[in-house]
């Protein structure tokens, strides 16, 4: 469940992500949810890693902490590619 909710949460922070951070971006709408998902599951396991909580489940923490973990990712992607 943990992975599979961390992918679910990923499609949903990547847009959100996209949404507090805009900006041009290459591929769109599909890159935007891939980074969200990679975003997601780095976020949770980096949270899970430090203590933060575990990894059961859609509640509101673990929500946070993907988008979080989302805007992170795209952030370094958008540092990489320009």
């Amino acid at each position: 469940m943990g992975i599979l909710s961390w992918i679910i949460f990923g499609l949903i922070a990547g847009i959100l992500a996209k949404w507090i951070m805009p900006g041009k971006d290459g591929g769109g709408f599909i890159i935007t949810v891939l980074l969200g998902i990679v975003g997601a599951v780095v976020g949770g396991y980096i949270s899970t890693f430090f203590g933060f909580g575990r990894v059961d489940g859609f509640n509101v923490g673990s929500f946070c902490v993907a988008v979080i973990g989302a805007l992170v990712v795209l952030l370094v992607y958008r540092k990489i590619r320009t």
